[in-house]
């Protein structure tokens, strides 16, 4: 198993809740839907992490790219349902 996606998935857990503190509001989806989003979220700032060459985990930046990454699809999830609502 590769640990650097296993640490991406706990670095998105934290950056779902915080995408969820940052971005108040009711979610269409529920606490479940916004975690998937938040390890979502870690794991493409993970890949952004790696590609601009910021390593892949420890780092306090990974964090905010996790987190921005995280409140980014949020974003997009709601869009997406409040059109379909």
């Amino acid at each position: 198993m590769d640990y650097s996606i296993l640490g991406w998935v706990v670095i998105g857990l934290i950056a779902g809740a915080l995408a969820k503190w940052l971005s108040p509001g009711k979610d269409p989806g529920g606490l479940i839907v916004t975690i998937l989003i938040g390890v979502a979220g870690g794991l493409l700032g993970g890949f952004l992490a790696n590609f601009i060459g910021l390593g892949t985990g420890g780092h306090i930046w990974n964090l905010v790219l996790a987190t921005a990454g995280a409140v980014l699809l949020l974003w997009i999830y709601r869009m997406i349902k409040n059109r379909s609502a």
